[in-house]
């Protein structure tokens, strides 16, 4: 459990660092330019979850995320690095990237996102390393499952 507390650590720190430095040095709505027509930092708030789902409801998140975190650390007390270690990085990802968004809507009702894409031309919706975490966490669990799922699990 040492190991995940410090990766949900390092997640949050990055996390919230990055937002802190577009925050208090971006205007909303401001964009800076890292590789033309691909990546941009873009300073941009979400009252809502992924592409504004649910906008405005923050009760809801707040629950949502307690439970989700609540069984995220259950989950991740009944596993072992030793054996578990895919699904372990997914966990700790999960909940790495969970407390950082929630965080925001604590702070601020809305999530502060800053980076903006455009892979092959598409305008994908803004994004933070709180929705990275998050996003490899799935990632990951999903790789487990099918690894299990091969070896008849």
């Amino acid at each position: 459990m040492v190991i995940a507390t410090l990766i949900v650590i390092g997640i949050l720190v990055l996390d919230q660092v990055t937002k802190h430095l577009v925050v208090y040095h971006m205007d909303l709505g401001q964009s800076i330019e890292v590789f033309p027509n691909l990546l941009y930092i873009t300073s941009h708030r979400n009252a809502g979850a992924a592409w504004g789902i649910l906008y405005g409801q923050m009760v809801f998140f707040y629950i949502v995320t307690v439970i989700v975190v609540a069984i995220l650390i259950i989950w991740m007390r009944k596993l072992s690095w030793k054996n578990d270690r895919l699904m372990m990085w997914s966990l700790t990802l999960l909940l790495g990237g969970a407390l950082g968004n929630f965080i925001d809507r604590v702070l601020f009702q809305q999530v502060v996102d800053f980076v903006d894409t455009f892979p092959f031309g598409y305008n994908f919706p803004i994004f933070n390393v709180a929705d990275m975490a998050l996003t490899f966490g799935v990632a990951l669990m999903g790789l487990d499952a099918l690894l299990e799922a091969k070896r008849g699990k």
